[in-house]
């Protein structure tokens, strides 16, 4: 992370502040340009929308003219950029730098892929805008141009917006995390100790009001990239960086709020059951998941094809059976697969067509299985998988002392 000392008073981190005076998206698009013409990027890829509709979709693109098109900050995630971004790499690394434009849960996702090797991030420049949420994607479907009237509007109301998506009211994860400036209370949000940031560059725009956005290096890469286009990051973000901590505040809290509510609403199989009820097994939550990316899913195998008999059989033992078969057994089964990569995007949510709150669910059961291992998915890109490594130190509460062994001292306390 990069900080410079602006005065006597206050220290922090060091950015190139530009003024957006035809608007946030149009600088951030002039600011890509730029990098185009320059040839220090030789593609760029970022969302766009389809001409003559109202969808959107990801472009990668070379020509700068078709940039007039796109928008870094839609008001809808389609298809979430971690995902499209591995379609890009996966079968091969790239040879030219490519910048990529996503909210920050797409570029966590970009990072947990690499983690899980589906995603090669070499020449890949990650560039993370601060997001206000996005809206509901069946919301967008009825009504595009209302639905992105209020999505306009949650840019002057960040964090107190209640059109966006539940998961991003309670996302604290909506800029870049900021270096740990002292030790964290426990009611306080966690603060980024990444030695290698998810973000090569951050776009800022809280507290630019609308007139400036803030092009903020987080790594060696970035820095290099503002420099060569000699827009040095010499200006101070302490404004910015207040801010972002306040709303972060907010948002963590009622991140907690919400947990709590959603662990009380699942608490036992019969309420986990229930929450689940109107699943049709139709599966488009994995297939939306940026980390779910198993080629062969258990659940779409022929282990799960059985034969007539079978399934009569199973109806004697239980009574009764109910199709579509084992829905619960699905989600669980995803959810114990990639809890501890779950970066809260809330791609699956969008994805359901009976509007089940499966990405509120799986962020309680993701939050509460990160905080086991101390891990925030996507954070940094060298902080290993928990379940890669082994830690002879870590769920000491749980361990009872081999035979002639001593517990460790505090260890004992804490069992008294």
């Amino acid at each position: 992370m990069n900080s410079t000392h602006k005065d006597d008073k206050s220290e922090g981190m060091a950015g190139k502040i530009l003024p957006a005076e035809d608007g946030i998206t149009s600088a951030i698009i002039t600011f890509l340009k730029k990098s185009l013409e320059e040839k220090q990027l030789e593609a760029v890829m970022i969302p766009s929308k389809i001409p003559d509709t109202e969808a959107w979709t990801w472009l990668l693109l070379q020509d700068e003219s078709l940039l007039a098109s796109c928008n870094p900050l839609p008001p809808v995630m389609t298809v979430q950029g971690g995902k499209a971004l591995s379609n890009v790499t996966k079968h091969g690394d790239l040879h030219e730098k490519v910048a990529a434009v996503m909210r920050p849960c797409e570029v966590q996702a970009a990072v947990e892929l690499l983690k899980l090797k589906q995603i090669d991030l070499d020449n890949i420049y990650l560039i993370s805008v601060d997001c206000p949420g996005a809206m509901p994607l069946q919301d967008y479907m009825a009504d595009p141009e209302k639905t992105a009237k209020a999505f306009e509007e949650a840019f002057s109301t960040w964090g107190e917006n209640e059109s966006v998506r539940p998961i991003c009211q309670i996302c604290h994860q909506f800029s870049l995390p900021l270096p740990q400036q002292s030790a964290p209370s426990d009611n306080s949000p966690p603060k980024n100790e990444a030695k290698f940031p998810a973000a090569d560059l951050h776009i800022g725009l809280i507290g630019g009001d609308g007139t400036n956005v803030f092009l903020i290096p987080a790594t060696a890469k970035g820095q290099d990239l503002l420099d060569k286009l000699d827009l040095s990051a010499e200006d101070s973000m302490v404004n910015w960086e207040s801010k972002v901590e306040e709303i972060r505040e907010r948002k963590f809290n009622k991140r907690k709020a919400a947990d709590a509510e959603w662990k009380a609403k699942t608490e036992g199989v019969d309420n986990l059951a229930a929450v689940f009820d109107d699943c049709i097994n139709c599966h488009n939550c994995k297939s939306a998941c940026p980390v779910c990316y198993c080629q062969q899913c258990y659940f779409d195998s022929q282990l799960l094809q059985f034969s007539p008999e079978s399934y009569l059989g199973r109806a004697e033992k239980r009574g009764s059976l109910r199709f579509p078969l084992d829905t619960l057994l699905f989600h669980v089964g995803r959810m114990s697969h990639m809890a501890l990569s779950c970066v809260s995007c809330g791609a699956c949510e969008d994805a359901c067509p009976m509007s089940i709150p499966v990405g509120q669910v799986f962020t309680m059961m993701g939050n509460k299985t990160q905080d086991y291992f101390a891990y925030t998915p996507g954070l940094d890109r060298n902080e290993p998988l928990p379940l890669q490594i082994f830690k002879e130190d870590e769920f000491g509460e749980v361990e009872t002392p081999r035979e002639g062994a001593e517990a460790p001292a505090e260890e004992t306390e804490k069992n008294v």
